[in-house]
């Protein structure tokens, strides 16, 4: 299955949770416009979670040496007589105690979390529950019924508290492993000649590049990213503080196997969200010592339920769709990326053939034995000791999450990818930038301590913002505000008149251009060719913005002339070619339509700040009341 022109397949109802719309937050004073804050997730009913106790005239008269049940199996219930008949007792449970400390006990427990151990009668009779042990009130939390009748004792008698129950303190959770972006002893120490060539270009003493990165921080915590290509506004993300639910792309795992459905060659997996994750066969990962499988083993005979397996997710969940997986692990670092037991090794395409024989052979030297790695595109000019203190922070870093891995017995995060400004830095700024410029003091330290140690030569172009001298807001100041408005709209008007108009579908996302006000001056096949490449222009600059993704279907004007199709295609495919999000595009068809994919991530600029209409579900009609049968 492709990513780009099919859907992961729907778990099944018990392995995906309803989530709730996200309300829009609004703060037009100090943010251009703000995202959708995820609300947090509900916690799904776990085995063991306490019930409501009975009444009290049912459990009343427990003394402080046998009380301490709080858990299923202890009071008059069905299941507690047919045990209590059978000589077993109650279970107990181990939750909350049940009896009081030194009197009778009243028995009107209130149902609490499974994790807030109970510190009642039970506890007094020797047991606290199951605190990381077998502990139980009375002796070994059998659920040994009362034998005494006298004192006012409950009738059931209670069960010891601990057992087989699943209470106690909570257990403390696993701190993930960060991502560690530079040395403690800072970067590598170039001389004049290196930090001259790698400076960039410049005019008039300051750096001149076709990019522009600025980053807002508003006052509930997102973080804003907008990229301009001269001043036109190219591409935005934004940042969640503490978004391990929505924002997870390149987080690191230790999932557990829910199901496998051989049917769709797919797993869901559980890695601790809402929603379970889907893992197709195809990337499945088999050990090279695994010698019960190979290749053509199907997804049932490598993965069992219940398995536990460490995994990278490759795409964000979007919508009622969980995350994708991967089981072939990368770590990105700036010069290389680290891909853990696997035989990977390559060169980015985009540097010069002198350039990548000379990283081949830095490459041969410091790659170590049982790992893959990827030289990136950022590696060009590099020393071999810088490329060598990438690769061994890696392996410092791959080392500590396999420690974290070996110890989790459950699902758990084992390693979180750094705050979006800083990704973003990492993975797309070099000398083609002119500048960072960075409203928010703490960030700009950060990312200019960042960039120093990896680019010294280039730290001059994170620049701060200051908010109280500037008069107007940094998304104003470069006219990013208007831009992302218009960015929502499904209609966007093109130099010479034309618009195109931009349709999200279930299955896809059509746009059609039109010739609007632009009525030429020659001939139609040239105006028509004329408003085709202004459009093709723009289309490439609107899918970076809005991050559309999937399947892509384009209706240019009809052009009878095959030269000029030819031409619509090729300059397309060459705006497409700055786009780093991987893009398929096909031939014109003879309708005049151009059928492409891009791979989608996350989720797009319009779903990020808008919700769906209640009234209409999304449809953009309200049926008139006038229809036959319709309310």
């Amino acid at each position: 299955m492709s990513d780009n022109d099919t859907d992961s397949p729907k778990p099944p109802a018990e392995d995906s949770a309803t989530t709730t719309p996200r309300p829009s937050d609004s703060n037009p004073t100090t943010a251009p416009l703000v995202p959708k804050v995820p609300p947090p997730a509900p916690r799904r009913p776990q085995i063991g979670d306490s019930i409501p106790a009975v009444s009290s005239g049912d459990s009343s008269g427990r003394e402080s040496g046998e009380g301490g049940g709080g858990a299923p199996g202890d009071g008059t219930s069905t299941s507690a007589k047919r045990r209590r008949r059978r000589g077993r007792g109650g279970s107990g449970g181990g939750g909350e105690g049940g009896g009081g400390e030194g009197g009778d006990a009243q028995g009107d427990r209130q149902p609490v979390d499974r994790n807030q151990g109970g510190e009642g009668g039970g506890a007094k009779a020797g047991g606290q529950g199951r605190q990381g042990g077998n502990g139980g009130g009375g002796a070994q939390g059998g659920g040994r019924q009362n034998q005494n009748q006298n004192a006012g004792k409950a009738k059931g008698g209670g069960g010891g508290g601990g057992g087989q129950g699943r209470g106690g303190q909570k257990r403390p959770s696993t701190q993930p492993i960060e991502a560690v972006l530079m040395d403690d002893d800072g970067g590598v120490q170039l001389n004049a000649k290196q930090l001259a060539k790698r400076q960039g270009r410049q005019r008039n003493g300051r750096a001149v590049g076709r990019y522009q990165m600025n980053v807002h921080v508003d006052t509930a915590g997102h973080t804003h990213i907008a990229v301009l290509e001269g001043r036109s506004l190219i591409e935005h993300y934004v940042s969640r503080p503490s978004d391990d639910v929505s924002q997870i792309h390149g987080n690191i795992y230790l999932g557990r196997v829910e199901n496998v459905l051989p049917g769709m060659e797919a797993a869901f997996i559980d890695i601790a969200t809402p929603k379970n994750a889907v893992l197709y066969r195809g990337d499945v990962h088999l050990d090279a010592d695994d010698v019960e499988h190979n290749a053509n083993s199907r997804i049932e005979e490598v993965l069992k339920p219940k398995q536990l397996i460490v995994c990278q997710v490759t795409k964000n969940p979007i919508g009622h769709k969980g995350a994708r997986l991967t089981q072939e692990v990368s770590l990105p670092g700036r010069f290389v990326v680290l891909v853990p037991n696997s035989k990977t090794y390559g060169i980015s395409k985009r540097l010069s053939d002198q350039e990548r024989k000379r990283l081949r052979q830095i490459l041969d030297r410091v790659k170590p034995a049982h790992h893959g790695v990827i030289v990136r595109t950022a590696a060009e000019n590099v020393t071999s000791e810088e490329i060598e203190r990438d690769v061994t922070r890696l392996l410092k870093q791959w080392d500590q999450i396999s420690a974290l891995a070996a110890d989790q017995k459950r699902p758990s995060l084992l390693y979180r990818e750094p705050d979006m400004a800083v990704r973003v830095i990492r993975e797309e700024f070099n000398d083609e930038y002119r500048a960072v410029i960075i409203d928010e003091p703490k960030l700009f330290a950060d990312v200019h301590d960042y960039v120093a140690a990896i680019s010294p030569a280039t730290a001059d172009r994170v620049q701060h913002y200051d908010l109280e001298a500037e008069n107007l807001s940094l998304f104003e100041r470069f006219q990013i505000t208007e831009q992302l408005k218009k960015g929502l709209d499904r209609k966007v008007w093109l130099p010479s008149g034309g618009s195109l108009i931009i349709e999200h579908t279930e299955a896809l996302t059509v746009i059609d251009v039109n010739t609007g006000r632009n009525v030429g001056s020659s001939s139609l096949e040239e105006t028509v060719y004329r408003n085709n490449l202004e459009a093709a222009i723009e289309i490439a600059r609107q899918l970076r913005l809005r991050d559309i993704g999937g399947i892509i279907v384009i209706d240019f004007v009809d052009m009878e002339i095959k030269a000029n199709r030819d031409e619509l295609l090729r300059v397309f495919k060459e705006a497409l070619s700055r786009d780093k999000t991987r893009t398929q595009v096909f031939s014109v068809s003879e309708l005049g339509l151009i059928e492409m994919t891009r791979k989608r991530i996350g989720e797009g600029l319009l779903e990020s700040f808008a919700d769906q209409c209640s009234v209409c579900n999304g449809r953009g009609i309200v049926m008139a009341s006038a229809v036959a049968g319709i309310d």
